[in-house]
């Protein structure tokens, strides 16, 4: 039996491969009626750069810096997901009641979509795929692929267009 799809996780990074799936999410829980629940996670910043910033600050500058940029970007990135969504469903208007919530969390992407996942009750992942090059047709982005490995749900992997894209994060 195929399992009812009443909740979908639209996962996004920002990019223009995101925006363009967050149309398949939006169709999927029309065609289910379903709600979205979109997610964004902010990767922590890789060991070497970490390093770095330990060479220059001293520990409570860090924590007091590290705490207010990573709150003031959270803020920003949901704002910007909500006004992307309100221009994105502006004809139709009762899709908006389709989004249940914006998430916007730190952490390890793949680790972070698959807690949330479960912890959301989701039933479904939309996400955009990050083929580049030659290799676009041949491989899956490294994050998918994580994914794919480990979650027990269904997962839509949406490739861009061949042709360019109307719809993108950078001009909300």
């Amino acid at each position: 039996m195929i399992p009812e799809i009443r909740k979908i996780l639209y996962v996004t990074d920002l990019s223009d491969n995101s925006a363009y799936a967050f149309r398949h999410a939006v169709d999927f829980a029309e065609k289910y009626n379903a709600k979205i629940i979109i997610l964004h996670v902010l990767q922590d910043l890789p060991f070497y750069a970490q390093g770095a910033v330990q060479s220059y600050f001293t520990e409570e500058e860090k924590k007091r810096f590290s705490d207010e940029a990573i709150s003031h970007l959270v803020e920003l990135i949901r704002k910007r997901l909500k006004v992307f969504c309100e221009k994105e469903l502006r004809n139709i208007p009762e899709t908006t009641n389709r989004i249940e919530s914006i998430g916007v969390f730190r952490g390890y992407p793949a680790n972070e979509i698959l807690k949330k996942v479960d912890e959301l009750e989701c039933d479904a992942i939309v996400m955009g795929t990050h083929g580049k090059g030659i290799i676009r047709d041949t491989y899956l982005g490294s994050m998918t692929k994580k994914i794919l490995r480990r979650v027990r749900k269904s997962v839509f992997v949406i490739p861009l267009p061949k042709d360019e894209s109307d719809i993108t994060f950078h001009d909300v």
